[in-house]
């Protein structure tokens, strides 16, 4: 177990725990979903520093469901003493650092929920209300509760900005203490809807559909009413109607809204047009659900329905939607992601169906805008802006490092055919025509071959052997190597003259030196990394460019380390001298540069801050622990603290924008931000801890690597958990979606620093 593992173990026990107020499954309610869901991401994203709780909310006194472990107390809705007792209890408990009360005005008991008053005049704890129903014009007791409510609240959160202009005009409740935060909405890549239709044998239908619990006010029966002209026109038309009975209507009513349903759609003769799946569906059953619609339909007809979770979830997953013009609605239906039409207006639908379904381009284009907008409402960026507002008051929830995800090769894989690692991907898929580059490859040898040294898989064993192969193949004469290999797996001769080959065979050898003293690796594998590097180190090849000199240096780090090793492993005569010589020598080339370059309120190599920034101090100081050379340390520390200066404020990590970089007598660049900044930053601060043992600088790498996972200036998360890739960078307003090589590979350098740090 390394030294980081055992930190977060310790971390994990001493988890504080974020409890919410709500009903939760088993029960079966919107507000139960949102709450799991909720609950989940933030274990996910923050369980070794936070936990989630559950006090559930049960319709009746005798209710008695399976619930979970999350599950630490039950209220029954109508009982008052129940509301007393929780908060009693929960002002008991030492780990509760946070309420979190999921608000609907039928929840809980009381005139307009007023029991909940109880619980809130009691409890001692810091309290945040997330507010799911905002109704305007609201009578005097409704508008009462809702501003003692707020009394007791540190903070209100609402998913919609309508919902907060309500709660400032017609409650008059303080702007600066509410915070908009979005429904969440589970990840899923992009995908039309051919490949789903055609699994289901569907492929020649133009499908609609809707979702949820039924109830009278879900509007269905003026899309059937609509149906008649959409499928005299275009026969192939199906609707699609999911979910079962709200359970509280079904007490009460029984399947009365069903059945008016099923009846209408007998009397306008559109049975074989219009399937109803009474199921309760699951994430998985829902996702394969969108993925086959072409167009959703989002039927409310409450105008002030402030939020609603399936509006969210066909948005983000990228399906185009006809919607009624209620609240929500309003604010994320754009003529970009869909269509408004009129509440209780058959003939609207009808028009604003055949628009769509007569223009699949329009389709299409709607559906990629709809996914590509509703990226920061997944439920990890959610629940990331969850707790990082809960931190303003609970300041004991204020994180270091985050749960640090499973380590995984699938994307990586994914991107990487029998010849090499593809350069780019269009989101997740990659793209061919892009074609090769060394850089790449040579970035792909080194994480692979970490990631074997630590679980010895053989997915990882064969993708190292693809990518020396590719090094190998692109190797010169010379010493030096090609970097740029087209789609047809030619040399690119044209790119290779144009760009300097430098900074990619520098990277290559360092991914050669590595494999070459992994003694993890076959023998036999190790032999022919250290045959090709000595091919270009007998060449006597040099470097100008820093990075490459950075490169160079790390890579006789790696043969100096283990000298031993290489002469009984390889029999060869001891190159030590002159490695030691060579290594001296580029550590040398930094000193004079920086000697250069460097005045009092410049402390760097160069007269500009540009990309991968950090590798140029983490190569003198591993210099300095091969030579024992104090000025190799002391410049090493004295350019990684400039960097951090210029990089991180206020616990957040904000690296050099290569939409212009950082000139010495210019202004910094904070766009676009790239994951390879964030990984040199992280590796370096590792080391430097590792070295020096000053704590501050493994901080510093906790929060760099935070960057990745939506401590950044969009708060929204960079790397994939779902697929194990990394978008291609932050922009001004959005992130690049793509999900390329290099990102890719550049956070699983990050996260296998927390891994190797320790044993380096």
């Amino acid at each position: 177990m390394t030294q980081q593992t055992k930190a977060n173990k310790k971390t994990s026990n001493k988890a504080g725990w974020i409890v919410c107020l709500s009903t939760f499954p088993p029960r079966r309610c919107g507000l139960a979903t949102f709450t799991a869901d909720l609950s989940n991401a933030v274990d996910k994203m923050f369980g070794q520093s936070v936990k989630s709780k559950i006090v559930a909310l049960n319709r009746t006194e005798v209710s008695h469901l399976p619930y979970s472990n999350k599950v630490i107390l039950q209220i029954s809705q109508p009982r008052e003493e129940d509301y007393v007792n929780a908060a009693n209890k929960l002002n008991r408990l030492k780990k509760v650092h946070l309420i979190n009360i999921q608000h609907e005005f039928g929840l809980f008991g009381g005139e307009y929920g007023s029991h909940l008053l109880l619980f809130l005049e009691k409890l001692r704890k810091p309290v945040v209300t997330t507010m799911h129903t905002v109704l305007p014009a609201p009578v005097e007791k409704m508008r009462d509760i809702v501003q003692k409510i707020m009394k007791y609240s540190k903070g209100i959160i609402v998913m919609t900005e309508f919902s907060k202009k309500i709660l400032q005009r017609d409650y008059g409740l303080d702007p600066d203490r509410i915070q908009v935060i979005p429904h969440g909405i589970h990840h899923v890549p992009y995908r039309t809807s051919a490949r789903a239709k055609s699994a289901r044998g569907i492929s020649r239908n133009i499908i609609l559909s809707t979702f949820g619990f039924l109830s009278p006010g879900k509007g269905i029966e003026y899309v059937i009413e609509a149906l008649p002209l959409v499928v005299e026109k275009f026969p192939n038309v199906r609707f699609f109607i999911a979910g079962i009975t709200h359970p509280a209507v079904l007490e009460q009513e029984g399947e009365i809204y069903r059945n008016f349903l099923i009846k209408k759609v007998r009397q306008l003769g559109l049975t074989n047009h219009v399937r109803f799946y009474n199921t309760y569906s699951d994430v998985k059953k829902l996702r394969r659900f969108l993925e086959a619609t072409d167009v959703y339909l989002s039927t409310s007809i409450n105008p002030d329905q402030a939020v609603s979770g399936t509006l969210s979830c066909a948005l983000g997953s990228g399906r185009p939607v006809i919607s009624t013009a209620f609240a929500h609605a309003k604010q994320d239906i754009t003529n970009e992601v869909g269509l408004l039409v009129d509440i209780k207006n058959p003939q609207a639908y009808t028009d604003a169906i055949i628009k769509l379904v007569s223009n699949n381009e329009l389709c299409l284009q709607m559906g990629k805008n709809a996914y590509f907008r509703t990226r920061h409402m997944t439920w990890e960026n959610v629940a990331n802006s969850y707790v990082k507002y809960f931190s303003r008051f609970a300041p004991e929830l204020t994180l270091g490092q985050r749960k640090l995800p499973p380590i995984k090769l699938e994307h990586l894989a994914k991107l990487t055919d029998d010849f090499g690692i593809i350069q780019f991907a269009k989101l997740t898929e990659p793209d061919i025509s892009s074609g090769y580059t060394l850089d790449d490859n040579a970035r792909a040898l080194i994480a692979v071959a970490l990631y074997y040294k630590k679980f010895r898989t053989r997915t990882a064993l064969k993708l190292a052997s693809i990518y020396f192969n590719f090094i190998n193949h692109v190797a010169k004469p010379d010493g030096y190597f090609d970097n740029y290999v087209n789609s047809n797996r030619d040399i690119d001769k044209q790119k290779n003259v144009q760009e300097s080959s430098e900074d990619p065979s520098a990277r290559a050898l360092y991914a050669l030196a590595l494999v070459s003293t992994t003694k993890q690796l076959p023998k036999h594998f190790r032999k022919q990394a250290h045959a090709l590097f000595e091919q270009s180190f007998q060449n006597n090849i040099t470097f100008s460019s820093p990075r490459a000199i950075a490169f160079y240096i790390k890579a006789l780090y790696c043969l100096l380390s283990k000298r031993p090793r290489l002469r009984s492993n390889f029999g060869e005569v001891n190159k030590e001298p002159k490695n030691l010589a060579v290594l001296r020598n580029c550590c040398e080339q930094l000193i004079t540069l920086y000697e250069n370059s460097h005045s009092s309120d410049w402390e760097w190599f160069e007269h500009y801050l540009t990309y991968s920034n950090a590798i140029l101090p983490e190569a003198l100081l591993l210099g300095y622990k091969i030579t024992g050379e104090k000025k190799y340390l002391k410049v090493s520390e004295i350019t990684l603290n400039f960097l951090i200066k210029h990089t991180f404020k206020n616990n957040m990590y904000i690296p050099i924008g290569q939409s212009g970089w950082f000139p010495k007598t210019g202004v910094r660049q904070y766009f676009d931000q790239q994951p390879e900044d964030a990984t040199a930053t992280v590796e370096a601060l590792n080391l430097m801890f590792q070295v020096t043992k000053k704590k501050h600088y493994g901080e510093f790498a906790n929060i760099a690597f935070n960057w990745f996972l939506g401590d950044n200036v969009l708060g929204q998360v960079v790397y994939d958990q779902t697929t194990g890739g990394c978008y291609d960078g932050i922009g001004e307003k959005f992130i690049n979606l793509n999900q390329g090589a290099e990102s890719t590979i550049s956070y699983l350098f990050a996260r296998l620093s927390f891994e190797t740090t320790v044993k380096k």
